[in-house]
């Protein structure tokens, strides 16, 4: 049996799809409930959902063999574990974000609000541009419009939440989306089963 942690929400939704179609389905898995683990004896397959950024922690530590994560949790939490494949499902970028009107002072601290302490915190490294990392969980775009920042780090998918709170993406950092992780233990040991399955989403990704 295989044990993949999903993250709940959108993307674990369309995660399942994936595996639903390449013919991992769980009976009562779309169904409206409160079940937090499904399972298809028959597939060998057990999903459990979890919050989004737990994912990598279950497969790092062997309580799952395998999970779907997003691109910017793997960069920001560095986990040891093995990078499947691309799902191509989930996509976004991380960007650099501020008020219409703002102007860079180059000669000052530049002060950067963000959950992305550590994608942050090496982007600025790479540019000998000195900053403050400030660490919020949410509503992160508030940060430049009450002066605790010059500018966000922070996850972009349409934009339009950036535009509706008078801000602008400045640039991209890096394209994310949703990967498929593997424990690398599980892999050395249920390697046939994961390679398997690993191969059946690359030909649903195909399609």
């Amino acid at each position: 049996m295989l044990n993949i942690a999903l993250p709940k929400g959108r993307l674990g939704d369309k995660a399942y799809e994936a595996f639903a179609a390449a013919g991992y389905a769980c009976p009562g898995f779309s169904e409206e409930n409160r079940k937090l683990i499904h399972e298809n004896t028959d597939a060998g397959i057990r999903f459990f959902l979890v919050k989004p950024s737990d994912v990598a922690i279950y497969v790092e530590h062997g309580a799952a063999d395998a999970g779907v994560v997003g691109k910017d949790i793997l960069l920001e939490t560095e986990p040891d574990v093995y990078e499947l494949i691309d799902l191509k499902i989930g996509k976004c970028r991380l960007a650099v974000a501020a008020l219409n009107n703002y102007t860079e002072n180059k000669g000052a601290v530049l002060r950067v609000a963000t959950k992305f302490m550590r994608i942050a915190q090496k982007f600025y490294a790479s540019r000998s541009r000195e900053a403050e990392i400030i660490k919020l969980n949410g509503s992160i775009e508030l940060a430049p419009i009450l002066g605790l920042s010059d500018v966000i780090v922070d996850i972009v998918e349409s934009g339009n939440t950036l535009r509706e709170n008078d801000l602008k993406e400045i640039e991209t950092i890096t394209q994310i989306s949703a990967r498929f992780i593997a424990n690398r233990s599980s892999f050395i040991f249920k390697s046939d089963a994961l390679t398997a399955l690993a191969d059946k989403l690359r030909e649903v990704n195909a399609l």
